[in-house]
């Protein structure tokens, strides 16, 4: 994680600890170093001249190598116009000066190459062996127990799948997955035998995801009006950044994409579950929700959905909403985050960004979850007691600003522990055995060292878990102090 990274000090010191907790030869890839240069980094910061005046950090290899001397590092800054390959890296993909794309001072390669050459480069990075994917998984599992998640929705590369299966039989899956496949996928899943909820109760398939746009974070939402930053309204996601399987991909575009993958996953059963942002790229995917609706008539198990669903148009997009019965998948977190330039960005739009309250009382299912580790404009904590109070308060960690942002969008304790819980559960389809401490229920459970119905909602940020219990055993008890 480099997006707080600025400067050779921070770059050299994150390399150097990846490459420590790695073995020999595995390779550092990743990075997005220079994002929070973008703006101020305040708990309200906008984006504006204070981080921009910094400069941009443009780091070569004397800078990672000596950190990573047995670990070839491919990088990249926030926006993807800098990608920095250490000596190992260089040397691994047989990358020289004679490679267009490869800067060149004395004879002597940088390490700064150009995306074409980076690309070039990746060729070079071998399959991750199954042993290094377990020890991930489980470091990923141990993460989730601590703080209390029992479930979760995994966005699921197919190599992914034999993961999972692999720490069930071992008995070292310590919390219950529900995976979700990319959209383009249901024609393949459909021929292989694999339905909606096809899977037992570790591991299950459950929903497909779609994408209509991009992110606030690069201002690549799609809305109706331009950013005031950018002059631009933002842009529908295509094949070529949606995970896709088929050359269509699962995302809008080419056109004509996303309503044919949403009327042919229906018709065999599958939920989409899609994400779009900004106020445009909402009502499209709710246009072609209702058609699909319309031409294939009731399904008593279709329960669709919106992910993230961030900027509405107001009001009247939540009734519309309620009313179709599409689900409001939201990442609460997001909103003391994004809050520091969303403004700046969008103007008086940011009223209806998480739009908690007026979603809730329109009818519409708000499900809550982390989106973690992040995207290329923030990363975010998984830990729901914090996203719990970012949706109860709407103020950052420090307690800015004083009251809450737009705090008419404030819900209360009740509303957001359902959303955890309850909520999660009839979105998995699983609310017969999940989402309840309840006789005949699975017996999964977080014990708290505080009750959020008693403390001061401010307080929901420092409450810890103390026990997680996964079908009974446990698998996380905080060390007593």
């Amino acid at each position: 994680n480099l997006l707080r990274v600025s400067d050779a000090e921070g770059l050299e010191r994150e390399v150097r600890e990846t490459a420590g907790r790695l073995p020999e030869g595995a390779w550092i890839v990743g990075g997005m170093w220079g994002a929070y240069e973008q703006w101020a980094e305040g708990s309200t910061g906008r984006e504006g001249e204070e981080g921009r005046a910094a400069g941009t950090f443009r780091p070569d290899r004397s800078v990672i190598d000596a950190a990573s001397p047995s670990n070839p590092a491919l990088l990249w800054n926030f926006d993807r116009s800098q990608y920095l390959a250490n000596a190992a890296a260089l040397e691994a993909a047989g990358a020289d000066c004679a490679w267009e794309g490869v800067e060149c001072v004395g004879g002597e390669a940088t390490g700064r190459v150009s995306q074409a050459a980076a690309d070039r480069i990746r060729r070079a990075i071998p399959a991750k062996p199954m042993t290094q994917k377990l020890l991930e998984a489980k470091a990923a599992l141990a993460d989730l127990a601590q703080h209390g998640v029992t479930t979760f929705f995994d966005i699921t590369p197919p190599d992914q799948v034999a993961v999972y299966e692999a720490l069930r039989d071992s008995g070292e899956l310590t919390a219950r997955v529900n995976m979700r496949m990319v959209l383009d996928t249901w024609d393949e899943m459909r021929h292989t035998g694999i339905v909606e909820g096809f899977g037992d109760d570790w591991i299950r398939y459950q929903g497909l995801k779609g994408f209509v746009d991009g992110i606030m974070g690069n201002s690549s939402a799609r809305f109706y009006e331009p950013y005031l930053t950018t002059g631009v309204p933002g842009e529908w996601r295509d094949e070529g950044n949606t995970g896709h399987v088929t050359d269509q991909g699962s995302g809008m575009e080419p056109t004509g994409n996303m309503e044919r993958l949403v009327f042919g996953a229906d018709s065999a059963g599958f939920n989409p579950r899609v994400h779009a942002i900004g106020d445009f790229a909402i009502d499209s995917i709710l246009d072609i929700f209702e058609k699909v609706m319309e031409v294939n008539g009731p399904r008593p198990e279709r329960r669709f959905g919106i992910i993230h669903n961030q900027v509405i148009r107001g009001p009247e997009t939540a009734r519309r909403q309620a009313e179709m019965g599409i689900i409001a998948e939201m990442q609460p977190y997001h909103t003391i985050d994004d809050m520091r330039w969303m403004e700046e960005r969008i103007g008086e739009r940011g009223r209806w960004a998480y739009a908690f309250r007026t979603l809730d009382e329109a009818g519409v299912l708000l499900s809550f979850g982390s989106d973690w580790p992040g995207t290329n404009a923030a990363w975010y904590t998984v830990n729901p007691l914090q996203g719990m109070y970012a949706a109860v308060t709407r103020e950052t960690l420090d307690g800015t600003p004083a009251g809450g942002w737009y705090p008419e969008e404030k819900i209360d304790v009740e509303t957001a522990l359902r959303a955890y819980t309850v909520n999660n559960a009839w979105v998995a389809g699983e609310e017969d055995e999940k989402g309840r401490i309840k006789e005949g229920f699975l017996a999964d459970l977080a014990v708290l060292d505080a009750n959020p119905f008693e403390i001061d909602p401010r307080a929901l940020k420092d409450v810890e878990v103390v026990l997680t219990v996964v079908d009974g055993r446990v698998v996380f008890e905080r060390p007593s102090t």
